[in-house]
């Protein structure tokens, strides 16, 4: 079975490779000879971490509606934004 990492986004979850050889070869061949870089020389307490930030670079079927919702927020466009101090949550609330 293959390692991989699960990605939420707008559109659903991702699966994408979690290993060194399959994010290498999911990346766009321009991105490679980076990560193989940064890969190789990355301590063992940091590959976890190394390999979760590149496996995030990986196009997915979904990059169209991230790319479209960053857009949006970014013109100032805040419908359907639903803010954290506007959320009721009472029912956390241990008192």
């Amino acid at each position: 079975m293959a390692k991989t990492f699960t990605i939420h986004m707008t559109g659903g979850t991702v699966e994408v490779p979690a290993t060194i050889l399959g994010i290498r070869q999911a990346l766009p061949e321009e991105l490679r000879e980076q990560f193989t870089a940064e890969a190789e020389s990355a301590g063992a307490d940091e590959l976890r971490m190394l390999l979760a930030s590149w496996a995030m670079r990986i196009p997915t079927e979904h990059d169209d509606e991230e790319e479209a919702l960053v857009a949006r927020l970014k013109a100032g466009d805040f419908s359907d934004v639903v803010f954290a101090d506007d959320i009721v949550d009472e029912y956390r609330s241990a008192g």
